[in-house]
């Protein structure tokens, strides 16, 4: 009898875009030959959405005219390009060329010419996000991000080492506001997303590691620190970039924002995807028992042809490709069963990595 993810696999190589099917076999069975591939990748590129990225893509490599944005843009453009499987393609070697030869004070990060330095602001900077797109797209072991990724790995420890994130923070404008003090350091959605799609970081206490502090971020037993997110000073007050609260962490979600906190009952929640995604890929499933019940749950929509049902509420988690989400690899949802392939597409994912697929 096959398994429930065989099924998943049969369903997804039969139904799925191509996008899919490359990365069903290059990541799950870890089985394709580079011709396949290659064929793979060709009939991704005639996709439209591949060819208004191409088509706004500068000399330099850039993509369009901005940088945290949508799919026209440099961080958005190479998110997709990455989770479409487009390593290796020249659009995608040129944008990652742009982020190896372009100056991060270059007026392209929309910064008007000021690098923030992520080492000293807490969850924030252009070079940041730089890496996060990096390593989406693979190219961690073309590009050196090794101190980010270290950063990252100490953020999630700082959570540990700290009684709470008012360690951490300081009160501004007569205490209207939380803003992290500088030099110190606290896990966003950033961090994450870099942990999450390298390797070279990924030991058993490393693991452990960010298990622990992810164990302790979805705590609740303070009501202060429930949903408490501060903001960074770079001379006034910023958002960050989605820094995680001090408590009440969840991987339960009602569409893109706000980030992942803890919502009030009664408010009909979908699962984040995305971050439980993350998290089975950094190894921390089965040492965090909320994620182990969110990764079954998951699971127990899958029918027995394969087909995950899980019910999407907020599909803008999906379609709503930018800096805080883009799950669809499919054309569009205009059919059911398309809609099923990405759905279906992301929880073999899921699967795949929280129970060894590291």
């Amino acid at each position: 009898m096959k398994s429930k993810k065989q099924k998943m696999i049969d369903f997804l190589l039969s139904k799925a875009n191509p996008s899919i099917k490359l990365r069903v076999k290059k990541e799950v069975l870890n089985a394709i030959t580079k011709e396949e591939a290659e064929i793979y990748q060709e009939q991704i590129m005639k996709e439209p959405i591949i060819q208004k990225i191409i088509a706004c893509q500068k000399e330099n490599g850039w993509i369009g005219n901005g940088f945290h944005d949508y799919l026209d843009s440099q961080e958005g453009g190479t998110k997709y390009l990455g989770e479409k499987g487009l390593k290796g393609t020249p659009v995608l070697n040129r944008a990652m060329e742009a982020f190896a030869t372009i100056p991060l004070d270059d007026f392209c990060y929309n910064r008007k010419g000021i690098y923030i330095d992520e080492f000293k602001y807490v969850a924030c900077g252009q070079n940041l996000i730089r890496c996060a797109c990096i390593a989406r797209a693979g190219y961690d072991d073309v590009i050196d991000i090794s101190p980010q990724i270290q950063l990252s790995i100490d953020s999630f420890r700082r959570v540990l080492d700290v009684d709470s994130i008012l360690d951490i923070t300081r009160p501004v404008q007569k205490g209207k506001k939380l803003v992290f003090k500088y030099y110190e350091k606290w896990p966003c959605r950033y961090h994450l997303d870099i942990l999450a799609h390298t390797d070279s970081w990924k030991n058993e206490n490393n693991i452990k590691l960010i298990a622990d502090s992810v164990t302790k971020l979805m705590k609740n037993n303070q009501p202060e620190l429930v949903n408490l997110i501060p903001q960074t000073w770079i001379g006034h007050p910023v958002g960050t970039l989605g820094a995680f609260p001090a408590q009440g962490l969840s991987v339960m979600c009602r569409g893109l924002f706000p980030f992942p906190v803890t919502h009030p009952d009664g408010i009909e929640l979908d699962y984040n995807v995305e971050y439980i995604e993350w998290f089975a890929r950094c190894g921390i499933v089965p040492h965090v028992p909320a994620l182990q019940k969110a990764v079954n749950e998951i699971m127990d929509y899958v029918d027995d042809n394969g087909i995950c049902r899980l019910p999407v509420k907020y599909d803008d988690l999906f379609k709503g490709w930018g800096p805080y989400g883009g799950l669809q690899l499919e054309v569009d949802w205009k059919s059911e069963t398309r809609k099923a392939c990405d759905i279906t597409f992301r929880a073999l994912l899921i699967l795949h990595y929280a129970y060894g697929g590291i």
